[in-house]
């Protein structure tokens, strides 16, 4: 049993590194979610993987942000939104690699730069990074990752300020537990 502890805390410690990458990006920098501000060039040269997240800091009584497809992205139309949020500041977990689309659905502000694509990064490690919208086609299929929006949409706030320069949100936690699994590994073998 002895020889079975080692394995079971390396199991561990590999599994906890995962989420230690992880990384809060607030859109549009000190600016937030507003008019005026190029997503496109804020997003360029970023690599966003599963897990990292997205922080949308806006004025609710004024902004959106709406979760589109290709198709409503290119169009700016929040009509048919996948998920639609209002809060001020909404907080959106990239979960699946592959393409999300986010516009503004106030009258106007996508169609003057309000919009940000994001592509997320495949398990494989791919290049990921943020690519403009491509035309699209009017059929075209929802993003691969997007869900129904009232069976997953979970949108949370965080007391803690975050900065573009993206935060390992889990990386206290999983480093007390690699500090914790390399101490127990000296202790024992």
């Amino acid at each position: 049993m002895a020889g079975l502890l080692p394995c079971v805390l390396l199991a561990v410690l590999v599994v906890a590194a995962a989420p230690a990458n992880a990384k809060d990006y607030t859109v549009g920098d000190s600016l937030g979610w507003t008019t005026g501000v190029d997503y496109t060039a804020w997003a360029k040269g970023k690599i966003f993987n599963i897990g990292d997240t997205l922080s949308f800091q806006y004025n609710g009584a004024g902004h959106s942000v709406e979760e589109v497809s290709a198709a409503d992205h290119s169009s700016c139309s929040a009509s048919n939104s996948l998920r639609s949020y209002k809060d001020g500041t909404t907080i959106i977990t990239l979960t699946k690699p592959g393409t999300r689309y986010f516009i503004c659905g106030t009258t106007g502000h996508c169609a003057s730069g309000m919009k940000l694509t994001v592509t997320v990064a495949s398990l494989s490690g791919s290049s990921g990074g943020a690519r403009p919208a491509k035309p699209s086609s009017p059929g075209e299929e929802a993003p691969s990752d997007a869900e129904p929006a009232a069976a997953t949409t979970t949108t949370t706030t965080r007391t803690s300020s975050t900065t573009s320069g993206a935060t390992g949100s889990w990386a206290r936690p999983a480093t007390w537990l690699l500090f914790f699994a390399a101490v127990s590994l000296a202790l024992i073998g």
